[in-house]
């Protein structure tokens, strides 16, 4: 079963890849692959922010005990 996009640039990039596939455009492909790359790493980054931020909050409840 195929993997579900997590986000626009994700979905955006496996559209491209499909159609550079589709057309044997090996730019659009590459550039789709690249897109998905990017939505991947917004991925990473964005659940470090929340790792962050929910620690934050931990030394805060407990500062505030």
């Amino acid at each position: 079963m195929a993997e579900t996009p997590r986000n626009s640039d994700d979905a955006k990039g496996k559209v491209k890849e499909a159609a550079g596939d589709l057309s044997g455009d090996r730019d659009l492909k590459n550039e789709g692959k690249g897109d998905q790359a990017a939505g991947k790493l917004k991925d990473v980054a964005g659940g470090a922010k929340d790792k962050v931020d929910d620690a934050i909050d931990g030394v805060r409840d407990r500062v505030n005990r």
